[in-house]
């Protein structure tokens, strides 16, 4: 009763070609490992096969059988014959008169590749209670002893196997079957036998966690998988294997034991026929299920660089391990893993033995080729002693291994590992017992049969495919390396367990209810009625919307406008750099007393160049605190000291930031869209940079322009300031008053117009490889102003094109219904000063599925103007938008900004109810009619980038099988 010893790192290092060797008889598996059956999972059967199969004492057949269910004969590979029974159980019968044993081996298709969340360790614990008894079998133990019978069974990550090797008599045979039989459906699976099981199992997850190479095997395939459960150890969790619910075992049980998830082999001197007869008699009773199996689905994506682990505890040797992913058994380059590992590993020729022991930088060094099911690995594993480097066994191992392209694979070695593993095989072949036993991993893999294919593929192997095999998957990017540093007292972090709430809570009464605020009404006219308007002396013009808060809570939102166009011209970075130095330190305080004071004040402050020529300030405060954090402020605006550490670090965060966008889709596949649709000269405050631009840019930005463009375009005498919450009036406009008194800019400001640019509709695509998503930018921009008569009505047709949520008509298609984006829209905008606007739709994708994306995107575009929207359309539209202006209104901060910008623009709130009652106004001709004189789909021109090479180029599905070399003997204490 034991999980497979792929994690008995001590065999591993104890025997250097492990992978090599046949699973012994006595000594079945020991530790987790990776992979799984192909028709693994299963639903539970209905209550009424429950029932049948687990009667409450009686056993599952009838007294009186009825006539034996006839096996369908499949195929036969080298004496060894397949058959089906109807109820889904496949039988492989081997006999070899030589012998004068038996051998019978029942495979479920249920390893911890299939186990979910707190179901880790559930298929090896169901292994051990198997042996607890069923009704017709209530003391299995003792019966294996009566018979005489070598049994034992075992646990990896794609199978479960049971199995007995007993003297061939039909009185043997005969028990064995029914043996199998019964506990696959009506094994007891009792919680008595749980509560004293557990303990045995937790005993065998101690025993693995005492040895320093186990633990350190399990922790670097851990991190090797990130969600394929080869990753995890098939012991389990020690907190499942305590913790594990009787009824979730039993699920476990009812979904996986049935016979059509599980393969019966009899080998050894039986008559075939007779033997088959038996098998329909005795397993053709039990019914199969109503479920189907389920297939794992889980995919490893691929490792994208190094990974490394390193292990802390008592011990008395160094060790240092890596591991690479390979491929499935069935793959075509199994055979050469295979044999690659062998010419690392065997002594005395193997590579990393001549490397590391012949060199005498590690005493021992050894390791497996895990070929499953799916994608499984390779693992390799050094003993280093204490007073030996570790760095340098490390160095040699990864040197060995990464030095294979500059010193091939010869023909030699491939000869001697093939001769070597070949002749494992043949023994095998000559013994029908272990035959019968070794051929659970391949019907583990997927078809029995890989065991013959394998084997064949041995054969032909060359030096030439190992050496691509080596090439291939032993890549730095595709590893993660090991290290067990051995400590006396290892300090560790103990963390507590979660308290029991209900006492953590009992007393509890928390500090007294914040202030409740008024109840605000947010439309336009009761936002204007409220509102006061002024200026400060020197010429900021002052909006106050005073009104009650939750806790006193205030929001103030500062536009100062600067430069002109000329001044602007080329001062993107030193503008950008020069605002977020405000704050990092003043002719009176640090950089961490400012901060210190705003933490104080409970004061949250943003400071930004959104735009050329403006700078925007925003306070988020409590009302005590907002005269202090304007006075603050205001220091941080007028006497900024600019610390030059402060400018370096800030520019090199920069740099880091635009660098990364080089390679982002999203990122370059916008700056694509945005420059063809704003052609301005480089250096133009309109203009949009390319990386390589902004990079330059920020490169050259210096302290000194930086100081010059404060003291020469910033000041406090242009500009708006609106105040929205909780606050006193007169202390709030004192504040600013005093704070910016006497702060006047040299340069004059001056508005950098926007006209409309009419400009060529393109098809630009940008290739950028080894990225996974893909954005699409599609658009063109528009001559209108948003005080044109058309603006409402497209304004209402972008909101149920692609401007409201997942409802919108190119969210429902190309989300909802065609599933090709997370993300789809589309936007729509205009200037309130130039009759300048854009519109554009969006979408990020796979690359893959570019063509259709275009294709809907077309369609839906085409649709909405040709066909124009509903009535029904239209109402909901209306009523989800004038809502959610309404709520925008609501939100304090937002309010501010909104109110600063309407006074820079001249306009009230009345502006605003106007605007709304158009939309009110609105049919569906209306929006089609506006839609059609401006959306001219001839002008759209359309971005993608993504890697669209490597999604044009994405490898076939998998080719023909292959099968994997003999897997880890097992280990570990036989039942």
């Amino acid at each position: 009763m034991t999980v497979r010893s792929s994690r008995r790192a001590k065999r591993l290092l104890a025997l250097a070609a492990l992978a090599l060797a046949a699973p012994a008889l006595a000594a079945p598996p020991a530790a987790p490992a990776p992979a799984a059956a192909p028709a693994a999972a299963a639903a539970q059967p209905t209550a009424a096969v429950a029932r049948a199969l687990r009667p409450a004492a009686a056993p599952a057949r009838p007294a009186v059988e009825a006539k034996p269910a006839a096996a369908e004969r499949v195929t036969s590979v080298e004496g060894i014959t397949q058959y089906r029974l109807p109820n889904g159980l496949q039988v492989l019968l081997f006999p070899d008169p030589s012998k004068q044993t038996i051998t019978v081996n029942v495979t479920y298709l249920v390893g911890s590749r299939h186990e979910g969340y707190g179901e880790t360790g559930m298929a090896h614990l169901l292994e051990h209670l198997l042996f607890k008894g069923s009704p017709r079998h209530k003391d299995v133990p003792q019966e294996l002893t009566a018979h005489g019978a070598k049994p034992n069974g075992s646990t990896w990550y794609d199978r479960t196997n049971y199995f007995e090797t007993f003297a061939a008599t039909d009185a043997n045979l005969e028990w064995a079957l029914d043996l199998e039989a019964d506990r696959m459906v009506n094994a007891y699976v009792a919680k008595k036998d749980l509560d004293s099981e557990m303990t045995v199992v937790r005993n065998e997850f101690e025993m693995n966690e005492n040895s320093p190479a186990s633990v350190l095997e399990e922790r670097v395939l851990s991190t090797a998988y990130l969600w394929h459960n080869y990753g995890k150890s098939t012991i389990g969790a020690r907190a499942d294997i305590e913790q594990v619910p009787i009824d979730r075992l039993q699920a476990f049980y009812r979904k996986y034991y049935q016979p059509d998830n599980a393969v019966l082999l009899v080998a050894g001197r039986i008559d075939e026929k007779a033997t088959l007869a038996r098998i329909e008699r005795i397993f053709g009773a039990i019914p199969r299920p109503t479920r189907a199996p389920q297939a794992t689905y889980t995919q490893e994506p691929t490792q994208d660089g190094e990974r490394s682990v390193v292990l802390r505890r008592t011990g008395d040797v160094q060790l240092v391990a890596a591991a690479y992913h390979v491929p499935a058994l069935a793959h075509p380059d199994a055979a050469a893993v295979d044999l690659l590992t062998s010419v690392l590993l065997d002594p005395p020729a193997g590579r990393l033995h001549k490397a590391l022991v012949e060199a005498r930088k590690a005493a021992s060094v050894g390791g497996y080729t895990a070929t499953l099911h799916d994608p499984g690995f390779t693992f390799i594993m050094a003993e280093v002693r204490q007073e030996q480097p570790l760095e340098a066994a490390r160095a040699a191992l990864l040197g060995t291994l990464d030095g294979l392209a500059a010193a091939p694979i010869t023909k030699e070695e491939v000869e001697r590992a093939r001769a070597k593993q070949l002749k494992e095989i043949e023994l095998t072949l000559n013994a029908s017992d272990r035959v019968g036993l070794h051929l659970s991993e391949f019907i583990a893999a997927g078809d029995w049969r890989l065991f013959f294919l394998h084997r064949d593929r041995l054969r032909t192997a060359t030096a030439a495919d190992v050496q691509a095999a080596a090439l291939r998957y032993l890549k730095p990017s595709n590893r993660t390396v090991g290290t067990f540093v051995p400590e006396a007292k290892p300090d560790r972090s103990e963390i507590p367990a979660a308290p029991d709430l209900a006492v953590l809570f009992k007393d509890y009464k928390g500090d007294a209810a914040a202030s409740a605020g008024e109840a605000f009404d947010p439309s336009p006219a009761a936002v204007e009625a409220r509102l006061t308007r002024a200026a400060t002396p020197g010429g900021l013009k002052l909006t106050l919307l005073p009104k009650k808060t939750r806790g006193g809570a205030v929001s103030l939102a500062m536009n100062l406008r600067f430069g002109d166009e000329k001044a602007l011209t080329g001062q993107a970075a030193t503008a950008d750099l020069t605002a977020d130095l405000l704050l990092r330190g003043t002719a009176r305080r640090t950089r961490q007393q400012i901060q210190d004071e705003l933490d104080r004040l409970k004061a949250r402050v943003h400071l930004a160049v959104p735009l050329p020529g403006l700078l925007t300030v925003g306070i988020e405060t409590v009302k005590e605190s907002l005269p202090a954090a304007v006075a603050l402020v205001t220091e941080c605006l007028r006497e900024a000291s600019f610390p030059e550490a402060e400018l370096e670090e800030l520019r090199q965060a920069n740099l880091a930031g635009i660098e990364q966008q080089k390679s982002e889709p999203q990122a370059m596949g916008m700056i694509a869209f945005n420059r063809h649709v704003n052609p301005w000269p480089k250096g133009d405050p309109r203009a949009v940079p390319l990386p390589d631009e902004q990079l330059a840019d920020y490169r050259s930005a210096t302290l000194a322009g930086v100081k010059a463009l404060h003291a020469t375009l910033l000041g406090g005498q242009v500009g708006e300031v609106a105040v929205v919450g909780d606050f006193d009036q007169v202390a709030v406009r004192a504040a600013l008053e005093k704070g910016l008194d006497g702060w006047k800019a040299r340069q004059p400001f001056a508005r950098v117009a926007r006209p409309y640019r009419a400009v060529p509709a393109e098809r630009i695509k940008l290739e950028l490889p080894d990225k996974a998503n893909a954005v699409l930018a599609a658009g063109f921009p528009l001559e209108i102003r948003d005080d044109d008569a058309d603006w409402p009505a497209l304004v209402m047709g972008n909101y149920m094109l692609g401007g409201g949520f997942l409802n919108s008509r190119l969210a429902v298609r190309i989300r909802q219904k065609e599933g090709l984006s997370y993300g789809a829209g589309s936007s729509l905008s205009a200037s309130p000063l130039d009759r300048s606007g854009r519109f554009m739709a969006y979408a990020i994708f796979a690359p893959q599925n570019e063509k259709r994306l275009l294709t809907a995107l077309d369609e839906e575009l085409k649709r909405a103007l040709q066909d124009g929207f509903t009535e029904a359309e239209l109402k909901d539209a209306k009523a989800g938008w004038l809502q959610s202006r309404q709520m925008a209104r609501s939100q304090d901060g937002g309010l501010a900004q909104s109110l600063a910008t309407w006074s820079y623009l001249g306009r009230t709130l009345a502006w605003d109810e106007a605007f709304e009652r158009k939309v009110a106004a609105l049919g569906p001709a209306d929006v089609q009619a506006a839609m059609k004189r401006h959306l001219d789909l001839a002008k759209l021109t359309v971005v993608t980038a993504g890697d669209f090479a490597h999604a044009a180029a994405a490898p076939a599905a998998p080719g023909a099988p292959a099968a994997p070399a003999a897997p880890p003997a097992p280990a570990g204490a036989a039942k």
